[in-house]
Order: structure tokens, then C-alpha cells, then sequence
């Protein structure tokens, strides 16, 4: 590798030494190319220099003039040292200060042309009668390249302690000039010109240091031609690897299940409800594909209460009667345990063996079980564990995938042989989201709620009302319902002014010492939690304080009342979980956000969107737009590359067409025999995952 190379390391850079560079790799830069890529965040304005005459007080605006007076003082008392410089543009003067900066007199010199830009502020102290403090600036020099911080369209950057503003622009400015013509283009030329998009160097010196600011409005929105290139190319990296795998689960040999579907019948009889038309459909969807000799790969899509669960666990019945084992991982303890206790209650009458496998319970079984002998194991991420054997795996079903990782995901097939793959989320994903973090997954969506089903009743209540609330709680208990109280943490702490689980359960007791009011946290023994959960159900607890492990996959068909203390804390697809588990029943449900001021936009935001709708697919769409992509899952998809210019709202037209190209080019040369580099850029951008991603 050159050491002028765009892939060389930024330490190879003039003026980056060791230290600045372990400061650059806070920002995610380690080698030239990363530095090249790393876009501005906005753009100012500093192009049109005004007359000194023209200037007017509160505004910022830049201005060139040549230095006629240059004196250093120290004003007493204060120990402040400022250092006064007056400019003269041919026409007016005006004064410019900077504080405790004196060392800056041994550049300034007599004659010397300056541009400075910054506000602009009556001089009430002498003559002239205005002046700037402190502001940006630089020398007017014969080389054309001399205005880097003023006197054009400036780049403002996300720097990191230790960087100023200022000197990382240098270092941009310079990283530009010798390496952005060296950025060889990967993307095939019949794509480039498809799309007219503009060359990448061309791109790289637009985005950095803009020749021109007819579209500043533009830059800042990032929708200028030169930031759609650097958009689509992301898109396009990220497609074409959901293609590669995509590609290879087609060609990899699977199991090409041949269940006769009468222990799926006996399943379906033990249900005390009928199945929906659309859990129905998406049942035939994945028996065609566990049909098919390659393995499923296959995302059901559903909001809360919609049923997916009896559809992964119909799967598995087919997957069983062929002779292989079913998998469940989910996310929390809690979660596996409801599963596991829903599903042997049901597998006991049908002489099957179900194991619960989870990291902190060990494990139980319903006495048919044996290490790698079950017929279904559930579990947490402990599924994955080294230790865990399958004697004969065949279908994995993972519950709330957007809290588990491709990589995750990947460990867990490796248990068997290809097997079937379900990926089950009551998280509704916007389909730009579906389409990038699950393109290598075909999608299924059950959009229909059991019958009998009403929409929840949410009301944002202000935390000063809770006489409302008591009588609301009375009301319902007295007519033999339950209810959830929800808080954010378990217990007080002495950093943080939240209510908790424990003391509201004590203040619950204390105004209503008639009801059973119960305790469910998550640093609670599994068996503590599982007996909890269990009186509930049964009825013995009328009023379940919890933390938010309830959050997913509790179903108390009873429970018709959700109070959420500081509900101004919580993430709207948190909120929409929890309001999810009530309404489950026939019964009217309502759902009481308590909020505690000061309530911050985003979170009035959140609020309203809970009031307005109980729509999921409309909640995530606002959830996307307010918390933005990179956010949305909460914690980033392990083993899934950035998107550091690419935003999937604003771009979503890009992605479509960036997706289509991708896939296009994989079933024309899956290997990318024809386009080494860009294989070689794809390794790179994938950051040579190599168990996720072989293109060879």
C-alpha cells in the first residue's frame, strides 16, 4: 500500500502524530479513506464580504480588511490580556478583539490582509464604532487555496476534546487537496450513469469544501447531488451484502421439512381462541418455505397481541413431527420463562419435551428433557453458548429480533445443519428500516387482532392527579379486573429523582390495604418472577407493581388498566410494549401515561403520538423520525455495518433504488468476479466479517 493511499493509516499524515491520531479514532477515523468519508454535519455561509459600512450590530457576517493598528493590553484587575486590531476595507474601519489570545501578535502584522467572520457589536468604549470578539480568521494570500475558515462556504464538523474546530478543518482541508482525486470509484460505470450520480472525488471535494453556496439550503438538509452519491453508495454496500447472503441461503442446502401436520392439528385444537385470517396466511407462508430444500429465512412482522407466537410454535410443531428439535431464543428471562410456561402447558397433553435454557436459572424441563434430547429447547442468548448441544436442530425461531444481532442470529443456525430460520418482532420496523436491517429475510406482517379486540384508551395525565387515577384503579379492581403499575427503576437512588417499583408498591398498599397488590422486577430469581407472573394470571394479585420486564410477552387477559409513572422517560416503542399488555381480553383497556414535569419536546412528542394512535407501524414511523435511524433499535445491530451518511428517512427513494441495483448485480455475478475492487471495498465496509459475509 502506498503510503499516500486513501487506505493508508492517518497517523501516515503530516501532522498527525500518535496522539491525534488515538483523538481521531474517537470519530471513527483510522485511515485516510475513514477521514475522506467523514462528512460535515452543516455548513456556514461566509462567502459574501461585506463592506464595513454595511455592517450592523447583532449580526455575524465576514469581512476582509487590511491591518493598520495592532496593540496588546492587559486590562488591571481582571488579569484578561486583549489584543485589539483595526482593519480598514479602503472605505470604514472596525476594531476586532481577542481575550487572552496575545500570542497571536507575532502573526498579525502591519499591511497584512485579513478576513475574519463573527459578531458583530457596537464599540461603546472609542472609535470605531464597531467591533468583532474572538472571531474566525485567516490571511488573504496569492494562493487561491489560502481561504479554509472564511471567505466561502465553511464545513462545521462533530469534533472531540482535544480538536478544535479550527484545526480539524486544517487537517480536512489538507486531507482533500492530496487524496480525494486518489479515491478510486468502485461502483460499476453503467450504475453511475444510470442514476447520474457525480464522480466520488468530485463528490469527497464538494461535500468538504464547497465551490459554491447557490445550494447552501441544500447542503445543510443533506440533499445536495453530491450527498445522494455518497447516500446511495452506503445503500448500495449495505444491499449488495443482504444480497450476497440472501443469495447464499438459496444455494446452501437446507432441510425440505415433510411434516403429515397432524401434530400442528393437535396443536391448533388445544387453543382456547380461533386463529385470524392473517395468522392463517402467514402459517401457509412459512410452510411453504420449511417445504423448500434450502433454509427459511423468513421475518414475521406483527404488532403487540396480534398472535405471531402460536404461529412460530405451530412451525415447530411441523418442524417436531419431521424428526428434527425446534429452538426459541428471546431477549429476556422473563420472556423465555412465559414462553416455556404458555408452551408446556400445551406440549405435556401432546407427550412432547420442552427444555428452558437461560443463563441465570440453569435449566428445567417438563420431565421428558435431557442435555440435547428435547424436542423444543427455549432459552435466552445462553442458546448460543459453546456448552448448549442439539442432537438434531432444524428450525430456530427467534423472539424480538431487534434485540439480538445478525451475529446472534448466526451462532444459533450454527447449532444445526441449516437449519430454518423464523425471526419473530413486535417491534413494527417502517418498511425502509425492513427492507435494510432484514433485506437478507423474507417478510410476513400480521396486521389483524384477534376478534372481540377493542383499541386501548391512552390518556396523558399530569402527575398532580391522582385522585383520578385511585378512583380509575377502584373502578376497574371493583369489578374484579387487575392492573399494572409500571415504573422505570426498581428502587430510589439518591442520583435520581425517579419514582420506583418498591416504594410505589409500598405507597399502593398504604391507600388501598383492601387489595393484593404484587412486586415483579428483574433482579428477582427466575422462580421468584415465575411465581409472581403465575398468581397474577390466576387472579390473586390485583394490582402488579413492576419495572419494565413486563415490556414483551405477558398476557394477563384480565389486566385491563397500564399505568406508566414517568412515562416521560420511557422510548415510544417501550410505551407502545406496555400498553400492549392490556386489552388482551374482551374488556375495555385503558392505558394512563403519568408524566412529570419537565417533560422535554421529544418527549411531548412521544406522548402525543401515544394519545393519537394505537397504531405500531404508525409509532414506529414516529419513533424513526424523532430519534432517527441510528437510534431506533436502542442499541445498534450487532455485526451490522453504520450508516454514517445515509439517513433511511430522508432517503428512502435512494435505498430502493441502491437495493434494486444490488441485487441486480448479485444474480448477474454473485462472486463479483468483474468488480474486484468493489469486492474488495464491500470486505471493507463490512469490516471483513467474514462468518456473516463471504462474497467468495
Amino acid at each position: 500500500m502506498k503510503v499516500n493511499s486513501p487506505d493508508g493509516s492517518i497517523q501516515l499524515v503530516t501532522g498527525v502524530g500518535p496522539q491525534r491520531a488515538r483523538l481521531l479514532s474517537r470519530l471513527g477515523i483510522t485511515a485516510i479513506r475513514d477521514a475522506l468519508l467523514y462528512l460535515p454535519f452543516r455548513y456556514e455561509d461566509r462567502s459574501h464580504l461585506k463592506a464595513f459600512h454595511e455592517l450592523l450590530p447583532g449580526t455575524v457576517e465576514t469581512v476582509a480588511g487590511t491591518v493598520v493598528a495592532c496593540n496588546a493590553a492587559r486590562r488591571r484587575g481582571r488579569g484578561v490580556s486583549v489584543l485589539e486590531v483595526i482593519l480598514h476595507d479602503g472605505a470604514g474601519y472596525l476594531k476586532i478583539k481577542w481575550f487572552n489570545q496575545s500570542f497571536l501578535q507575532k502573526s498579525i502584522a502591519m499591511g497584512k490582509t485579513m478576513v475574519v467572520s463573527g459578531m458583530v457589536k457596537k464599540n461603546t468604549r472609542d472609535m470605531p464604532p464597531l467591533e468583532m470578539d474572538n472571531p474566525e480568521y485567516e490571511f488573504l494570500a496569492d494562493d487561491a487555496d489560502s481561504l479554509i475558515h472564511t471567505g466561502r462556504v465553511v464545513p462545521v464538523y462533530r469534533v472531540t476534546g482535544g480538536i478544535s474546530q479550527k484545526q480539524f478543518r486544517k487537517l480536512m482541508f489538507a486531507l482533500v487537496k492530496e487524496h480525494a482525486s486518489g479515491m478510486e470509484d468502485p461502483l460499476p460505470q453503467e450504475i453511475i450513469a444510470r442514476h447520474e450520480l457525480p464522480g466520488l472525488a468530485e463528490s469527497i471535494r464538494e461535500l468538504h469544501f464547497p465551490g459554491s453556496a447557490e445550494d447552501i439550503t441544500e447542503l445543510n438538509s443533506g440533499r445536495s447531488r453530491h450527498h445522494r452519491r455518497l447516500a446511495f453508495d452506503e445503500l448500495f454496500y449495505f444491499t449488495l451484502g443482504l444480497a450476497v447472503l440472501k443469495r447464499r441461503g438459496f444455494r446452501e442446502s437446507g432441510i425440505a421439512f415433510r411434516p403429515k401436520g397432524t401434530l400442528k392439528s393437535d396443536f391448533l385444537k388445544l387453543l382456547p381462541f380461533t386463529l385470524t385470517e392473517a395468522q392463517k396466511q402467514v402459517m401457509e407462508q412459512i410452510s411453504t418455505d420449511m417445504s423448500e430444500p434450502h433454509p427459511m429465512n423468513r421475518l414475521v412482522q406483527g404488532d403487540v397481541g396480534c398472535g405471531k407466537t402460536v404461529v412460530a410454535f405451530a412451525a415447530m410443531m411441523d418442524a417436531v413431527e419431521s424428526g428434527y428439535q425446534a429452538a426459541l431464543m428471546a431477549p429476556t428471562e422473563i420472556l423465555a420463562e412465559q414462553h416455556y410456561l404458555n408452551m408446556h402447558r400445551m406440549i405435556d397433553k401432546l407427550g412432547l419435551a420442552v427444555e428452558l435454557r437461560t443463563g441465570g436459572g440453569g435449566s428445567r424441563n417438563n420431565g421428558h428433557a435431557g442435555e440435547g434430547t428435547a424436542d423444543i429447547v427455549i432459552g435466552t442468548h445462553a442458546l448460543i453458548q459453546e456448552k448448549i448441544t442439539f442432537r438434531r436442530l432444524g428450525l430456530v425461531v427467534i423472539d424480538e429480533q431487534h434485540k439480538f444481532g445478525v451475529m446472534q442470529r448466526g451462532l444459533l443456525r450454527k447449532k444445526g445443519l441449516a437449519p430454518d430460520v423464523l425471526v419473530m418482532t413486535a417491534t413494527p420496523i417502517p418498511r425502509s428500516l425492513a427492507l435494510t436491517l432484514y433485506g437478507d429475510l423474507d417478510c410476513s406482517v400480521i396486521q389483524e387482532l384477534p376478534p372481540g379486540r377493542e383499541p386501548v384508551i391512552t390518556s396523558w395525565v399530569d402527575s398532580g392527579k391522582k385522585e383520578e387515577i385511585y378512583a380509575l384503579l377502584q373502578q376497574e379492581i371493583g369489578q374484579g379486573r387487575q392492573a399494572y403499575v409500571v415504573y422505570p427503576a426498581i428502587e430510589e437512588s439518591e442520583t435520581s429523582e425517579l419514582r420506583s417499583a418498591v416504594q410505589g408498591k409500598e405507597a399502593f398498599e398504604r391507600k388501598f390495604p383492601e387489595y393484593r397488590i404484587g412486586l415483579l422486577h428483574g433482579r428477582m430469581k427466575p422462580g421468584e418472577r415465575e411465581l409472581v407472573m403465575d398468581r397474577f394470571k390466576r387472579g390473586e394479585i390485583d394490582l402488579l407493581v413492576s419495572t419494565t420486564v413486563i415490556e414483551v410477552g405477558v398476557d394477563v387477559p384480565n389486566a385491563t388498566v397500564m399505568l406508566v409513572v414517568h412515562a416521560e422517560r420511557f422510548g415510544l416503542s417501550q410505551l407502545h410494549q406496555l400498553r400492549g399488555r392490556v386489552g388482551r381480553g374482551t374488556d375495555s383497556a385503558r392505558c394512563l401515561l403519568i408524566a412529570y414535569e419537565p417533560v422535554g419536546e421529544d418527549a411531548r412528542r412521544r406522548l402525543d403520538v401515544m394519545v393519537r394512535t394505537n397504531d405500531g407501524f404508525m409509532i414506529a414511523e414516529e419513533d424513526l423520525g424523532i430519534r432517527g435511524p441510528g437510534e431506533f433499535f436502542g442499541t445498534r445491530q450487532a455485526g451490522m455495518p453504520d450508516l454514517r451518511n445515509a439517513d433511511l428517512r430522508r432517503d428512502a427513494v435512494i435505498l430502493a433504488a441502491a437495493r434494486q441495483e444490488a441485487f441486480d448485480l448479485i444474480s448477474r455475478d454473485g462472486e463479483l468476479r468483474k468488480y474486484p475492487f468493489l469486492k474488495h471495498q464491500l470486505d471493507v465496509f463490512w469490516k471483513g466479517r467474514a462468518d456473516l459475509f463471504k462474497t467468495g
